[in-house]
């Protein structure tokens, strides 16, 4: 997982979708069955949660 962050964060939102809910972020890529939710402010990336796409947005 920490080889594709790396790889995406080249170009970050040529692999990111636009959450509907911004409650729980602003955007979201997948790494296989993983989901990885994150905001950017500036130029960092702020990484909200990471998890199973069954679980990542239960609780919400």
């Amino acid at each position: 997982m920490a080889i594709k962050l790396k790889e995406y964060s080249v170009d970050l939102l040529k692999y990111a979708r636009k959450l509907i809910n911004p409650k729980i972020g602003s955007y979201r890529f997948r790494i296989g069955n993983y989901r990885v939710i994150f905001d950017i402010d500036g130029e960092n990336i702020i990484i909200l949660r990471i998890g199973h796409r069954k679980e990542i947005y239960k609780d919400i």
